[in-house]
């Protein structure tokens, strides 16, 4: 295994592309070439490698773990994986290729910092390519790295890369994405994945994980904002803590410290942090993502679902949404149905009153006419809830900017949303 990381810095990231662009194999490539891999893994892959009659190890089952997944050769699940370097900590979550798991990617890239998009050197941009890289910038992911795998079957070529970059600069010139980076790699053979590569020097820069390694992203956090979503009331039930009353939920923007005046929302009942504890442990301040329980000095009324702000910076109170959805669900979007809209630690009923248009995901044109939305639409929706909800634009908060709609009658959620104020 690898040593322990000297930094406290952590990064996730999660890989998209195509059907068989090499996803799971570049996060196998990582694993084994950063050493971060047991022995006993690394013989049971080369075993069933062996088994399946490969000359190498298939690396790619490292990441594949569901049966399904090892027969077909495709990634179904998310798979989530952890390594580190002595520079950095890392949380991968390897996607699904295929259109009908498109679902899974949404889930994966919406707590990631970056986003890798695989590209087949062969084939060049897909359906998919450009589906996985508008999520990547829909869900405000700001660091995309476009690896081009499988240089080895195109001889390595420097003008075939270039074509790669020149297209895809083409299609994300219209995407929110302020950073890309193009990188030529073999997940294969190795090339530019951890060590630089001897067969492409004309690329100057850098292996992947370098870039992962230094790649910044602490800027990207909003520290401006402070919102604390409510989860729960901590009142102990035991005589040494009978007068105790703590907040406690995950911080999901700002920076909170005791002495801070506050507001609490919807109540606009306002008071002053006196402490704030992570378990037995008590801060001297608290940003996000931790989870900490926050003491008021006054006795006020909070309850699961109130949120915690600033007076003078408050989010937006609405029962109205104009928001971006994409569809989740196997059953088309019944615009008669009622769902569940659940938002930080609340819910609220809610109706899709109408569908403005449906995004033609390989042109980004609006198509104001179309049949049904189906699974893996991206839309355009005005959705109506049963009571207001505190909400910020997404590209300025994650979490308090984005929902999920669920089915109320099977539990299963259908579609996820962010909002553009």
């Amino acid at each position: 295994m690898s040593s322990q990381p000297t930094t406290n810095s952590l990064l996730r990231f999660t890989t998209a592309g195509s059907v068989d662009d090499g996803k799971s194999t570049l996060i196998g490539r990582l694993l084994h070439d950063s050493k971060s891999i047991f022995e006993d893994q690394l013989a049971a892959v080369t075993a069933s490698s062996a088994q399946k009659g490969l000359e190498h190890a298939d690396l790619s089952l490292l990441t594949d773990g569901l049966r399904a997944e090892r027969e077909q050769g495709i990634t179904i699940d998310v798979a989530y994986r952890y390594f580190a370097t002595p520079k950095r900590k890392f949380i991968i979550a390897d996607t699904p290729g295929h259109i009908q798991y498109t679902r899974n990617m949404v889930t994966g890239a919406s707590t990631a910092d970056l986003a890798i998009i695989l590209v087949d050197a062969r084939h060049g941009l897909l359906e998919q390519t450009h589906r996985h890289s508008f999520i990547a910038s829909m869900l405000g992911i700001k660091h995309v790295v476009v690896c081009v795998n499988k240089m080895d079957l195109v001889d390595w070529s420097e003008e075939r890369f270039r074509e790669i970059v020149s297209a895809y600069r083409s299609f994300s010139s219209r995407l929110d994405i302020p950073d890309i980076k193009f990188i030529p790699i073999s997940a294969l053979l190795g090339d530019n994945v951890v060590d630089a590569s001897e067969h492409m020097p004309w690329h100057t820069g850098g292996s992947l994980l370098n870039h992962l390694e230094e790649v910044f992203v602490a800027s990207d956090r909003n520290l401006q904002d402070c919102r604390f979503p409510v989860q729960s009331v901590i009142r102990p039930q035991i005589d040494e803590a009978r007068d105790f009353r703590g907040y406690a939920g995950r911080i999901a923007s700002g920076v909170f410290k005791p002495g801070d005046d506050v507001t609490i929302l919807p109540s606009g009942m306002t008071s002053r942090i006196r402490e704030i504890r992570l378990g037995n442990k008590v801060l001297a301040k608290a940003f996000p993502p931790l989870s900490v329980t926050l003491l008021l000095e006054d006795d006020v009324d909070v309850s699961r679902g109130d949120m915690i702000v600033r007076e003078h910076n408050q989010p937006t109170s609405t029962q109205d949404l104009d928001t971006r959805l994409c569809w989740l669900s196997d059953e088309p979007m019944n615009p008669a149905a009622r769902y569940i809209l659940r938002h930080t630690c609340t819910e609220a009923k809610a109706i899709i009153k109408k569908v403005h248009y449906k995004l033609d995901i390989n042109t980004l044109h609006r198509e104001e006419e179309f049949d049904q939305i189906a699974m893996n639409d991206i839309v355009r929706v005005h959705i109506r809830l049963s009571t207001p909800i505190l909400v910020d634009d997404y590209r300025e908060n994650r979490t308090t900017g984005s929902f999920i709609l669920v089915d109320p009658h099977s539990g299963l959620t259908v579609a996820a949303g962010v909002l553009n104020l």
